[in-house]
């Protein structure tokens, strides 16, 4: 399955953009992050089937575990493609998330988007890692 993620705005040349490829360079599945302006832009066509996942501070709370086997399940189910959208400052509409297949939060507090590519790239690497099995995982 491939992972992609969808953010709004751009990170640059900046301790966030360091961070977030370097958990993207530890995943072992395929991984794509696509940059889109503030407002506009065109979203890349979605392969079929593909989940959609919005992240906002109203979403659901999932653990590590947790995370990694719905993935696991998702892959299993022949989904092509999981898409993690992350929007601008000012976060997504209720259509956005609405039309979710998911809509997943990193706790109530609000973080900002550039922190929030680096911190979906850690879940999702960490994610990944569960799956395949890495001693590197603490359950708990």
């Amino acid at each position: 399955m491939h992972l992609h993620i969808i953010a709004r705005g751009k990170i640059g040349r900046s301790p966030e953009g360091e961070l977030v490829d370097r958990y993207l360079k530890r995943i072992a599945w395929p991984t794509r992050l696509t940059e889109l302006p503030e407002t506009g832009g065109t979203v890349p066509p979605a392969p079929n089937p593909t989940r959609q996942v919005v992240l906002d501070e109203r979403g659901r709370q999932l653990g590590s575990e947790e995370f990694a086997a719905l993935l696991g399940r998702w892959r299993d189910d022949g989904v092509r493609e999981a898409r993690f959208v992350i929007g601008a400052a000012d976060g997504h509409g209720e259509a956005a998330r609405s039309e979710a297949d998911l809509v997943i939060g990193f706790g109530a507090m609000t973080w900002p988007h550039l922190l929030v590519r680096a911190m979906l790239a850690e879940q999702l690497w960490r994610a990944t890692s569960i799956l395949a099995g890495h001693p590197y995982h603490r359950s708990g």
